[in-house]
């Protein structure tokens, strides 16, 4: 039995909607690390050290923006590059302490932000949608680097 398109429809229009949603997120995220640079945290946190290959598909961008973004962070001492061991033309990218505390910073940030802003929901609302969230999530295929904290709430 097929679904008709209709709901399919509304789900969507509210998907379009998630934009302004994750926005108004990313307000919460401090002036020297915005969305993108969060990312790369994000991915290193999730997924370990890797070269820069790697990490430009695991956040689905080119790989000019991925060199912007790591240039930024490894700026800010948030990361190491260092020199690979099986290919010296390549660089290792791995979180550096400053980088985990800021991830934290960033965590608290975000789940403070969410707090504020589904107050008047009932946690099991909540508890509702983080679990069709990461059913929606699963049904697209892996997990990629989506989102700026290492909470996907």
């Amino acid at each position: 039995m097929t679904v008709p398109a209709v709901p399919y429809e509304e789900l969507a229009r509210q998907l379009s909607g998630i934009g302004a949603v994750r926005r108004d997120l990313a307000r919460a995220l401090p002036a020297d690390c915005p969305p993108g640079p969060a990312s790369v945290l994000t991915v290193l946190d999730r997924h370990g050290e890797m070269r820069m290959g790697r990490l430009t598909e695991l956040l689905a961008v080119d790989i000019s923006v991925t060199s912007r973004h790591v240039a930024h962070v490894a700026e800010r001492g948030w990361i190491d590059r260092e020199t690979d061991p099986a290919d010296a033309r390549c660089r290792i990218l791995r979180l550096t302490p400053a980088g985990r505390l800021l991830l934290a910073e960033l965590a608290a940030r975000y789940t403070a932000a969410l707090e504020g802003a589904l107050a008047d929901w009932p946690a099991a609302d909540v508890d509702v949608l983080s679990t069709l969230l990461a059913r929606l999530r699963r049904s697209f295929g892996p997990p990629s680097a989506d989102g700026p904290t290492t909470a996907d709430r």
